[in-house]
Parts: structure tokens; C-alpha cells; sequence
């Protein structure tokens, strides 16, 4: 079989902010970015990396068979940063870290060795997602 992954989905609770995030943040490029029914879709990825599969920012309560039940229990999950999360890598890890400190960006963790042999550190995008760089070995 020969499977690659195309896209992974995170959700934002603010399209204009988190643009502003992974584009002028994280410096991704934006490779679509779709309107339908007042919500937005916006697929976003490294910049000059066209084969890395994107990251599509989509609005959460969008999929119709979400009750309003979910909806609250998801934009819960999404304020303590425990709904979901993304995996990034750099080459240098404390430059990317010197970066994005002196952004408006909430820091979760500095940088550390971690004790399962990675270094890494962890920030939240403005809608709470979790997001992790690894520094790449």
C-alpha cells in the first residue's frame, strides 16, 4: 500500500487570529482559504514545502451531526488546550523558541530534554490547540 498523509484538521474559534498565527506567527503559507456559510476553512502549511501535508483550520461546530452538547463540551476541551494538538520539528529549536517568546504567543513550556529523548517545547494557538516543536536530530 502506498499511503501518504494529505491534510490533518485543527479547529479555530477565530479564522482572522489564527491565520494571523500559523501565517505571521509561525511563518506558514496559506494554501487555501474557504468561506461556506459565514464559517471559514483555511489550509495552511510550511512555507516552500509544497509535498508536507497541510494543516486545514476549520471552524468546529461545522459538521451537522455535532449536538449542541458536543459543541459546549468541545469549545471546553478547546479553552483548557486538551481538544487537540499538533506535532511541529525545527532544526534549532532555542532560535525558533527566541522567535516565537518575543511574539504575543502563549508559552506552555520552554524548551526541554524531555526524558523520552526528545527536545522540545510547547505553546497553545490562539484557539487553545496544544502545538509542540520538536527539535529535529
Amino acid at each position: 500500500m502506498d499511503i501518504s498523509i494529505h491534510s490533518s484538521f485543527l479547529p479555530h474559534t477565530d479564522p482572522e487570529a489564527s491565520l494571523a498565527f500559523y501565517r505571521d506567527t509561525l511563518g506558514f503559507e496559506v494554501r487555501q482559504d474557504v468561506g461556506y456559510a459565514g464559517m471559514r476553512w483555511i489550509t495552511v502549511g510550511p512555507a516552500g514545502q509544497p509535498g508536507t501535508p497541510s494543516v486545514v483550520l476549520f471552524p468546529p461546530g461545522a459538521d451537522p451531526g455535532v449536538t449542541d452538547d458536543e459543541r459546549r463540551t468541545i469549545g471546553e476541551m478547546m479553552a483548557k488546550g486538551t481538544y487537540a494538538s499538533i506535532l511541529l520539528s525545527t532544526p534549532d529549536l532555542d532560535a525558533t523558541f527566541e522567535k516565537l517568546q518575543a511574539g504575543d504567543v502563549e508559552i506552555v513550556q520552554e524548551p526541554t530534554d524531555q526524558p523520552y529523548g526528545v527536545r522540545d517545547c510547547a505553546l497553545r494557538d490562539p484557539a487553545g490547540n496544544m502545538v509542540r516543536i520538536q527539535e529535529r536530530r
